[in-house]
């Protein structure tokens, strides 16, 4: 019998959230819904287009006019704004340094959350991002809040833009990592936060698949 249900993947940034969602829907064949990519797709309009993206007004502007498509392949997650493939832009240094000012503006996050919510009507969906167990989705049948310290995340993102021929300082990425850490928690719209009712994964010490395998077994747990 198949389960009608949604899974909520909240965390920090750097926490692989993306990485973890992404599989876990693949093996449940259900429909991955990156959020995290929709607010970079935002991001990379607003600075495309010079936007200051501390103007919620501007960045609505850009909101508005925003066609965005997210592959349903779940190895590259595609992400296509307005015909143009960006998957591999919203990754750059300057959308991640400026994708949580946007994230903080309330007419945005609103917008936001509605297609969300709209895209996980049908269930069987696995949503990941910083909000989703307590703003998104708080009905959510499975809520996993997934973290890690700021060094291994910062680690991570180290080796990833290396590999992909990134320029990539450790200090500075320990830095800005914390520093978003702080934004996300301290907005006061739909701050980071663990759901009261999430059950919190620490990927300090865990593989990908560690991490993919604990999530699965508490899927099953809640179907059995």
């Amino acid at each position: 019998m198949e389960q009608l249900i949604n899974i909520a993947i909240d965390g920090p940034a750097g926490a692989g959230k993306s990485t973890v969602a992404r599989e876990v829907a693949a093996r449940l064949s259900f429909v991955y819904i990156d959020t995290g990519a929709m607010y970079r797709a935002l991001t990379y309009e607003a600075l495309k287009h010079q936007a200051d993206v501390h103007n919620e007004e501007a960045v609505m502007g850009h909101l508005k006019e925003m066609v965005i498509v997210l592959g349903k392949d779940a190895e590259t997650g595609l992400v296509v704004v307005n015909g143009e493939n960006v998957t591999e832009a919203i990754r750059s240094s300057d959308v991640t340094a400026n994708v949580s000012y946007i994230a903080r503006h309330e007419q945005v996050r609103r917008e936001m959350v509605r297609k969300q919510q709209e895209m996980a009507k049908s269930k069987r969906t696995v949503m990941d991002g910083r909000d989703i167990g307590t703003a998104v989705l708080p009905e959510a049948e499975v809520k996993i809040f997934l973290t890690a310290s700021v060094e291994e995340r910062a680690r991570r993102r180290h080796e990833e833009q290396i590999a992909k021929g990134m320029p990539s300082d450790y200090e500075t990425l320990i830095t800005e990592i914390a520093r978003r850490d702080r934004i996300d928690s301290e907005r006061e719209i739909a701050p980071l936060k663990k759901a009261s009712d999430a059950v919190e994964v620490d990927s300090t010490e865990l593989s990908a698949e560690q991490v993919i395998d604990t999530i699965l077994d508490i899927v099953r747990k809640r179907g059995s």
